[in-house]
């Protein structure tokens, strides 16, 4: 399946991608001839089950791995075509990264994590970008801990802001989450939507989790090295409530939560009644006594009618 559009708008894109491990009988094809485009401030996700590409995907489009025959473009650069030493720089100056171990070096605070990038580059931080991502992602009173002070949801907010710091051409989440319960990878995941949607970022994600890419804008599913669906994701607005959805609709995502207009009135319970005081108390209806059943005849015998039968038995006495 081949998704493009116009060359201008994309961060990243890859044309006609391969990537085979192996030979002969143990040869795997990861990716099979993938062409897609990662639009610049958009939120992108890309799930798919385990041995489906969306990870060598990540790789070869981030730099991190050699595809077998393709291209892959960072800007309008051809990331395929440069030596290591270039594609070193490349990836250091224009691509960022976040993975599920934070990767944060243990003797320095959050903030020197945040702009060690910028020391290896040897290049000045910009003050007002660093205290735009530092309040977009809530560090403000955490820039002078070490990673051992600090949870692991917000050792991941100091990765994503390291990750940012260069104001990269896209940055490239794998399993960000993984790592952390729930109530912090909302925060994380959260974040990662506000610095698309504030700051212009471009955002590319691995996850199998339906829920994680639910904060994305856009869900790539891959299968068998190849993309087979391509879908937007339609976020909530005032006004509207969860309404769960099972398979992929135009703006859901399946096993995600979908949104739907909340009713205009809510529904409206019956009033119970209580009983008047004022009221005598119902009168029961007396209970029906049966009717007295007469006592059954004694039989008699045919002549007895005219009491000859009686006679009779005194005759015979």
């Amino acid at each position: 399946m081949t998704t493009m559009t116009q060359p201008t708008t994309a961060a990243v894109r890859t044309v006609h991608l391969t990537k085979i491990y192996g030979q002969g009988d143990t040869q795997v094809t990861a990716l099979d001839d993938v062409s897609v485009e990662f639009i610049r401030g958009q939120f992108t996700a890309i799930m798919g089950p385990s041995g489906s590409g969306k990870s060598t995907l990540m790789h070869c489009a981030a730099g991190l791995d050699t595809p077998t025959s393709g291209q892959v473009f960072i800007g309008q650069v051809d990331a395929t075509s440069l030596s290591d030493t270039n594609l070193t720089l490349l990836r250091r100056e224009r691509v960022g990264f976040v993975f599920q171990a934070f990767n944060l070096l243990p003797t320095m605070t959050a903030e020197q994590n945040i702009l060690l990038p910028l020391k290896l580059a040897h290049s000045k931080p910009d003050r007002q970008w660093l205290d735009t991502i530092v309040k977009v992602l809530g560090l403000q009173d955490r820039l002078s801990h070490r990673p051992a002070e600090l949870s692991g949801g917000q050792q991941q907010r100091v990765a994503v802001a390291r990750a940012l710091i260069t104001r990269p051409e896209v940055i490239f989440a794998d399993e960000p989450t993984g790592a952390l319960d729930s109530a912090a990878s909302n925060e994380l995941l959260d974040f990662l939507s506000r610095s698309v949607h504030e700051l212009g970022q471009t955002i590319v994600m691995v996850t199998h989790d339906a829920h994680a890419a639910g904060f994305s804008d856009r869900v790539l599913r891959l299968a068998d090295g190849r993309i087979v669906s391509d879908e937007p994701v339609n976020h909530p607005v005032a006004g509207q409530t969860p309404v769960p959805t099972t398979g992929f609709t135009a703006g859901a995502v399946a096993g995600a939560t979908n949104y739907a207009p909340a009713p205009s009135t809510p529904p409206q319970m019956p009033t119970p009644q209580m009983p008047n005081p004022q009221m005598p108390p119902p009168q029961m209806p007396p209970p029906q006594m049966p009717a007295p059943q007469a006592p059954a005849a004694t039989p008699q015998r045919p002549d007895d009618a005219n009491g000859t039968g009686l006679k009779r038995q005194a005759g015979d006495a």
